[in-house]
């Protein structure tokens, strides 16, 4: 008898209780690359680039840039640097349907690789990129501002980078923060080897701050920032939080087949307590938890072939 699985459904339509900002003032930044806006203080420090709208309806972090935009940041030493990323797919945006804008060509987090950025490729994204290509060469720490469609516990990503993972740790919002090795379809802007590459003083945080279009989701966003750029010294500290907690991806789930499913509805962050207890079906192949304590990051309910479905990790 075949075993009893959830039946793939429509993405739902999950409400948008945010506005889009107008970004009209800041398109042409102030460093010669649109959308690009930099502050630097007359004492030396590092280097602190903030992206946003990596993917064009990722809006909460746009609304983070135009806040902090309008604020006119004085770094304490150092520099920061606030970057709008997909504009072209942000101008698409329409409530009516929020996830039409996350690109116009291709996924703007897949492309960060020398051989791509370097190729033939003539995507929006690839041109795109390689316009903020030279500020990311610049940067010492990245934060990669991004949100989630389904249902999910915030959470920082860090690649396999030490160097983030304690940077990622150290501040504590959001307090999972998780060691992987990205995906099989092309680099995030967080593995872009500058980034990865274990020097002194640098690393990059993806943090997913929560779902789409929540109000909730740009405070974790503001809070995150705070955090980081205080342990900097960029901006004046805050109130210092209890450190995060390491899991480490053991398995990258990949859709081999277009029938992946999950035999219930998991959130992201659930931890599963028994190793081997059979989650999904893809196709006939069974997905059962690798370890213990499983916990389960980002589960996407509609996963299509070649594409991450879930990624298991275990805590340190």
């Amino acid at each position: 008898m075949p075993l009893d699985r959830e039946v793939p459904t429509p993405t739902p339509r999950f409400p948008v209780n945010l506005a889009a900002p107008d970004l009209t003032r800041w398109r042409i930044g102030n460093t010669g690359i649109a959308g690009v806006h930099s502050f630097a203080a007359d004492a030396a420090g590092p280097h602190l680039l903030v992206t946003a709208l990596i993917h064009g309806n990722e809006i909460a972090g746009a609304i983070l840039l135009d806040r902090l935009l309008r604020a006119t940041l004085t770094p304490r030493r150092g520099r920061i640097t606030l970057a709008l990323a997909n504009l072209d797919a942000f101008a698409r945006f329409q409530p009516e349907d929020p996830t039409a804008s996350r690109f116009i060509d291709e996924d703007m987090n897949r492309v960060w690789e020398e051989h791509v950025l370097d190729g033939s490729g003539r995507t929006a994204e690839l041109r795109r990129a390689r316009e903020l290509r030279p500020v990311v060469d610049q940067a010492d720490v990245v934060l990669d501002l991004h949100s989630m469609l389904w249902p999910s516990d915030p959470l920082i990503l860090t690649g396999r980078s030490a160097q983030a993972a304690a940077l990622g740790v150290a501040i504590g919002l959001p307090p999972t923060v998780v060691a992987d090795d990205g995906h099989t379809g092309g680099r995030r802007l967080i593995d872009y080897h500058r980034l990865a590459e274990p020097a002194p003083g640098r690393g990059a945080l993806l943090v997913e701050a929560g779902q789409h279009w929540e109000a909730a989701t740009v405070a974790t966003m503001e809070g995150c920032f705070r955090q980081l750029a205080g342990r900097l010294g960029l901006l004046a500290p805050v109130a210092a939080l209890p450190p995060g907690r390491l899991a480490h991806v053991t398995r990258t789930v990949t859709a081999q087949t277009d029938n992946f499913a999950f035999l219930r509805d998991y959130r992201g962050g659930e931890v599963i307590a028994e190793r081997n207890t059979l989650i999904a079906l893809d196709g006939e192949a069974e997905i059962r938890t690798p370890h213990d304590d499983c916990l389960l990051v980002m589960p996407s309910p509609r996963t299509l072939r070649g594409h991450t479905a879930v990624r298991l990790a275990q805590f340190d």
